[in-house]
């Protein structure tokens, strides 16, 4: 009896040891170790246990004894993201953001991941190509490479990501041209749900495809500033009129900006500045939500200012610098209620500058310099900066004045990081889509 009642105490142990070891998948618990071996600096949980589901292991989520989620961002991990990290075949969301000691290269087994929904690996040190193979990821809706060192041309294959809703590769050395569908190849085009297409800081080339761009499309960000893009501004962006941003900026882009451009009227940052368009200053009348226009650096038709920088009812922030402006700077422009800034210089704007009766409240710095105005009108309405330097204005009493001399400016830096998305509130029974 007493041999039959050690034999059941030792049955239950076993049990109990069995239960309290096999909590996690064996399969899942084998990719883990693995990783854990392989990076520095993991958090010290992962340490005091071999059952990342049953001890819950910090930024590991299970579901029915699966890994569902890894979510390690700014951990400070130092290592490689190994092919063991296909194994984990439940794995609906992988965040690895902002881990500048992560490196290496990405494997294509990232591509066996078929549940996969959510990607970031923003702000790593990962390089080499990216994978083809992520365009298996059929369910993938978040795909974020930006700010780490990947080389080559964007892979074709993530035109079959039909769930896409944000694609950001943008800070990267990403080399070629934009990959468009062929009757053998998918391409971008095909990316019909997509918000997001973040391709700016790298050195992508070649033109900006006409195909890219169709009516059934439901862009709102479209960033490919900071390029070797040449060629014209495609006619069919102005079909894509849910955009809000659009940066083409600091390419070597040519030719007239399409005249359906003004057909966007949700664009509220609208930045064509440091390419080399020509033609006629663009037409953008009826976009009334613009807010932030920059169109410095071009080479377009000299003219005067045209009627539409007095009628944006929006407008924040004006920009044309280097510009073949002539004439003289319009009155209403300064009554604009939202604006803020004003930066015109190097332009060919004489005659007088009238500045009287202002009543956009909100302005806080007209730069003229280097222009050709000869006399000013100030009221008392405005008391912040003006900056005249460079005109002949300021060969004569004025020269000794505030507004002659060069006055310290902030430089904003521009930046696409996630912290800056989302900002929008929605009802209590609603949530913000990007």
């Amino acid at each position: 009896m007493a041999a039959t009642w050690l034999l059941l105490c030792c049955f239950v142990f076993s049990c109990s040891i069995h239960l309290t070891y096999s909590v996690t998948d064996p399969r899942d618990v084998t990719i883990l170790r693995s990783l854990k071996d392989q990076w520095e600096n993991i958090p010290p949980s992962w340490q005091k246990s071999d059952d990342p589901c049953g001890t819950s292991w910090e930024g590991v989520t299970c579901n029915n004894s699966r890994v569902t989620a890894l979510g390690l961002s700014t951990m400070g991990l130092r290592g490689k993201l190994s092919g063991d990290i296909g194994g984990l075949t439940e794995l609906i969301s992988l965040d690895l953001s902002f881990n500048r000691g992560l490196t290496g290269s990405l494997s294509p087994r990232i591509g066996d991941l078929q549940k996969l929904n959510i990607l970031i690996l923003a702000g790593c040190s990962f390089s080499g190509s990216i994978p083809r193979e992520l365009g298996k990821l059929a369910e993938l809706s978040f795909l974020a490479l930006n700010s780490n060192n990947f080389t080559g041309e964007i892979p074709p294959t993530l035109g079959n990501l039909s769930k896409l809703y944000w694609l950001d590769l943008a800070d990267n050395q990403l080399t070629g041209p934009i990959p468009v569908s062929t009757s053998i190849s998918p391409g971008l085009d095909l990316l019909k749900k997509a918000k997001h297409f973040h391709f700016n800081k790298n050195q992508l080339s070649g033109s900006i495809p006409d195909i890219l761009f169709n009516d059934d499309m439901v862009l709102i960000h479209v960033l490919f500033d900071g390029n070797q893009l040449s060629g014209s501004i495609p006619f069919t962006l102005g079909l894509v009129q849910t955009i809000e941003v659009l940066r083409l900026d600091r390419n070597a882009l040519n030719g007239s900006v399409p005249s359906n451009l003004n057909n966007l009227s949700s664009v509220v940052e609208l930045n064509l500045a440091h390419n080399e368009l020509s033609g006629p200053l663009p037409d953008l009348s009826g976009m009334n939500s613009l807010n932030y226009l920059d169109l410095s650096n071009n080479s377009f038709h000299k003219s005067e200012a045209p009627l539409w920088f007095s009628t944006l009812q929006s407008l924040t922030t004006l920009v044309i610098e280097y510009g073949s402006l002539q004439g003289s700077v319009p009155h209403k422009l300064f009554a604009l209620p939202q604006l803020q800034q004003v930066k015109m210089r190097n332009n060919a704007f004489n005659d007088t500058l009238n500045m009287g009766g202002i009543s956009g409240r909100q302005l806080t710095l007209v730069d003229l310099q280097n222009n050709e105005i000869s006399s000013i009108t100030l009221g008392s309405g405005y008391k912040n900066t003006l900056i005249l330097i460079g005109n002949p204005v300021c060969d004569t009493a004025l020269g000794n004045t505030k507004y002659c001399q060069l006055q310290q400016q902030s430089a904003k830096p521009y930046s696409t990081s996630l912290a800056n998305c989302g900002s929008k509130s929605c009802p209590a029974d609603q949530k913000v889509s990007p």
